[in-house]
């Protein structure tokens, strides 16, 4: 997963790069392939690295309820 990642990274930016140097020369297709960029950098990229970061996590390591609990301790030890 993380080389399917790295080469989807690697060919974004191989467009990004593409689409702005077609600008640059006056091409308007150049805004084009900037758009299809910046969509894969959204649609398929993010949630492709979200998914490999937290599939393993315990996703309720990351709640609040935790927070508000030493919060609301310390506000009593504080008092």
């Amino acid at each position: 997963m993380k080389y399917l990642i790295s080469v989807i990274f690697v060919i974004i930016i191989g467009l990004l790069v593409y689409g702005f140097y077609l600008k640059s020369n006056g091409n308007m297709d150049g805004e084009i392939i900037v758009g299809i960029g910046v969509l894969a950098i959204a649609f398929v990229l993010m949630p492709l690295f979200i998914y490999h970061r937290y599939k393993d996590k315990n996703m309720a390591d990351f709640r609040l309820d935790k927070w508000f609990e030493k919060l609301k301790e310390n506000e009593k030890k504080n008092n």
